[in-house]
C-alpha cells in the first residue's frame, strides 16, 4: 500500500570548482567547474620556468583528471588573451576536440598560436560583451571587464547549483585607452540576482587604493620623450597593446618612427593592427632594416624582454647579440613593466648590461598595473554579495591578503575558501567543503617534448650544472674480464684536463685499485664493477677537492 503522505526531497544541485593551475603562483590559470558529469574549463594558461629549471621553456596544466573525464567535457571559455590563460591552449586542443568561445581580440592571439603549432581543424567562436554561450548544464555570460589587455572578459556562469562569477584578471579602469570601462552595472545586477560563488583576481590584494588608469602612463612617455637625445627603446609585455598605442602617440607627437623588435610583439601589432586596435598612421612603422636611414633622435623602438627573459630581444640586444641592433651610448631604454615575481635578478642583470653599454635606464614610475587594488576588489565584492568568496590568481600571500581583506567586509570566514591547485571544492546553497585532490602536478615543457622531463631529470640538470661530469671509459676482455685498454676519464664542467694532468693520473689509479678489488673478490658483474669504480671515486675525490662531480663508468667488451 502507497503512503501518500511521504513526502519526496528534491535532491540538492552541487557544482565543484577544481582549479589546475593559478593558485599558489603566477601564471598558469586552469580552473574547471563541474556540475551534473559535466565538465566546463576557464582558461588554460602556461607559466614561464624557475631558475632552477634547467632547459626548460614553458610549463602547462596536468590535463590527467581531463584525460579521465573526457566526455564530460562541454568547452573552454577564456577571459583574455595574455599567455598566463590561452598559452597552453595548443597541448590542450591537439588531444581534446573541444568547442573554445573568446572575445575578439583573444582569439585572435589563440589563432596565432594555433598557425604557430601547425593545428588546424579546432572550433573557436567569437562572442561579444553579453553573449551568454550553452555549454551542457552551463550558461556563460561574457562581461565587459578592464585589463592591461582589450577585450578582457568576466564570467558569470549560470550553474543548476547557482551563479558562479569569476572576474578574470581585471581591475577599474573610468578612462580606459580601448573600449568602454567595465560594466558595474552588470555586476551590481547579478548580485541583486543572487550569486553563489564569487572568484576574484587577488594578484594586487595587498596593494591599497585604486589601481592608476592606463591613461595616466600617457604623460610620462611624452615627458621622456621630450628628454631623450639619441633613440629610445620601450621594453614592455607584447600581449600590451593599449601601452603600445601610447607609445606610438608619443613618438607621433614627436615625430618619431617606430620599429617593432621581437616576434611576439611584431605577431600582436599586426593582430592589433588587423583588427582595428591600434590606430596610427601607416607610415609611422618602420622595418629594422630601415633604421640606418634615420639620425637616432628620430627613432622609437618597442620590444619584448621586459622581463630579462633571456633569448627576448632586448636582452640580446643589452648581450651584443642582437641581428640588427646595438645598444649604444645615448640610447634611452624605458622598462614599461613591473618584474613578475621571480624575475628580478634578470631584470637587474639587463638594466646592468644596458648602462655598461652606456644607455640610459628608466624603470621607476614607467607602468601601472593591469590588477585590481583592495578599494577596487571591496566594490566588486559589495556589488555582488556573494554566498561564499574564492581568491584567485596569485600565490598564497595574495590569496590570503585578498580572503582577509573581504572578511574584514563582513564576509563569513566560514564562507570563504582559500584553495591549492588540485582541491576539489563542492558547493551548494547550504554549505561548501574541500572534499579531495586531483593530480596536478605540472608538466615541463623541453623543446617538443612535453612531460618526459621530471624532477629527477631535473635533479640531474642541476647536479650536472653545479659539480661537472666524470666519464671513465674501460674495455674489458668478454670472458675472462681483463682489462684491454682504460682507464680513460674524460672531463666536462668538473676540471680543465690539460691544467690537472695529476688529478686525472691519480683517478686512473684509483679507478685501477678498485676494478682490481672487484678481480679479487671475483666480481664479474658491471653493475657491480661500475658501482665499486663510482664509490671509490667518489670518495677519492671528496676527500681531496670537496667536489662531487657526477660519474658515469662505461664498460665496453671486446672478445
Amino acid at each position: 500500500m502507497t503512503n501518500t503522505n511521504t513526502i519526496v526531497k528534491k535532491s540538492r544541485s552541487k557544482v565543484r570548482i577544481i582549479p589546475l593551475g593559478g593558485l599558489d603562483q603566477i601564471g598558469q590559470n586552469m580552473t574547471l567547474i563541474e556540475c551534473q558529469d559535466e565538465i566546463l574549463i576557464i582558461d588554460c594558461g602556461l607559466a614561464f620556468p624557475e631558475t632552477d629549471m634547467l632547459g626548460i621553456d614553458l610549463i602547462i596544466p596536468n590535463f590527467d583528471y581531463l584525460r579521465k573525464n573526457s566526455e564530460k567535457v562541454k568547452g573552454v571559455v577564456l577571459t583574455h588573451g595574455h599567455e598566463d590563460h590561452i598559452g597552453s591552449l595548443p597541448y590542450l586542443l591537439r588531444e581534446f576536440h573541444i568547442p573554445v568561445f573568446g572575445t575578439r581580440l583573444t582569439n585572435c592571439l589563440v589563432e596565432n598560436k594555433m598557425r604557430e603549432f601547425g593545428l588546424n581543424g579546432y572550433s573557436l567562436t567569437t562572442v561579444q560583451y553579453g553573449d551568454v554561450v550553452k555549454l551542457g548544464c552551463f550558461s556563460v555570460e561574457f562581461i565587459r571587464t578592464n585589463h592591461s589587455i582589450a577585450d578582457a572578459a568576466a564570467l558569470a556562469i549560470t550553474t543548476p547549483a547557482g551563479v558562479l562569477l569569476h572576474t578574470g584578471d581585471f581591475k577599474i579602469d573610468y578612462t580606459p585607452i580601448h573600449g568602454d570601462m567595465i560594466d558595474l552595472q552588470r555586476f551590481a545586477y547579478l548580485g541583486r540576482k543572487k550569486v553563489l560563488a564569487l572568484m576574484s583576481d587577488s594578484t594586487n590584494a595587498g596593494r591599497t587604493g585604486f589601481t592608476m588608469s592606463e591613461r595616466s602612463i600617457s604623460s610620462m612617455f611624452k615627458n621622456t620623450f621630450a628628454n631623450a637625445k639619441g633613440r629610445i627603446l620601450v621594453a614592455t609585455f607584447a600581449s600590451n597593446v593599449d601601452r603600445v598605442q601610447q607609445i606610438i602617440n608619443a613618438a607621433e607627437y614627436y615625430d618619431r618612427k617606430v620599429v617593432v623588435v621581437g616576434r611576439s610583439m611584431v605577431n600582436v601589432v599586426n593582430t592589433a593592427v588587423d583588427i582595428g586596435y591600434l590606430d596610427f598612421d601607416e607610415n609611422r612603422l618602420i622595418d629594422v632594416e630601415e633604421m640606418n636611414k634615420y639620425d637616432d633622435e628620430e627613432l622609437v623602438i618597442i620590444t619584448t624582454g621586459s622581463q630579462g627573459e633571456p633569448m627576448a630581444a632586448l636582452s640580446r640586444m643589452a648581450s651584443g647579440e642582437h641581428r640588427n641592433i646595438v645598444i649604444k651610448e645615448g640610447d634611452t631604454v624605458i622598462f614599461s613593466s613591473k618584474p613578475v615575481p621571480g624575475n628580478e635578478k634578470a631584470v637587474t642583470r639587463v638594466i646592468n648590461e644596458l648602462m655598461e653599454r652606456g644607455a640610459t635606464v628608466i624603470s621607476e614610475d614607467t607602468h601601472v598595473s593591469g590588477h585590481a587594488s583592495q578599494e577596487e576588489l571591496k566594490l566588486i565584492y559589495s556589488l555582488v554579495k556573494p554566498k561564499y568568496f574564492i581568491p584567485v590568481h596569485g600565490e598564497f600571500q595574495h590569496l590570503r591578503k585578498h580572503a582577509d581583506l573581504i572578511i574584514g567586509l563582513g564576509h563569513e570566514e566560514k564562507n570563504t575558501f582559500l584553495m591549492r591547485n588540485g582541491n576539489v571544492l563542492e558547493l551548494d546553497s547550504h554549505g561548501g567543503h574541500i572534499v579531495g585532490d586531483v593530480e596536478v602536478e605540472p608538466l615541463l615543457v623541453d623543446g617538443l617534448g612535453v612531460g618526459d622531463v621530471g624532477n629527477i631529470v631535473l635533479r640531474d640538470r642541476k647536479l650536472l650544472s653545479e659539480n661537472g661530469l666524470l666519464i671513465v671509459v674501460m674495455t674489458l676482455k668478454k670472458l675472462t674480464g681483463e682489462l684491454m685498454a682504460g682507464p680513460d676519464i674524460v672531463s666536462r664542467g668538473f676540471v680543465y684536463v690539460r691544467e690537472s694532468e695529476e688529478l686525472m693520473e691519480n683517478c686512473r689509479e684509483v679507478v685501477l685499485d678498485a676494478f682490481e678489488l672487484c678481480r679479487s673478490h671475483h666480481i664479474v658483474d658491471w653493475g657491480s664493477i661500475k658501482t665499486e669504480i663510482r664509490d671509490s671515486l667518489r670518495e677519492y675525490l671528496w676527500k681531496e677537492m670537496k667536489r662531487s662531480p657526477v660519474i658515469l663508468p662505461i664498460i665496453m667488451e671486446v672478445r
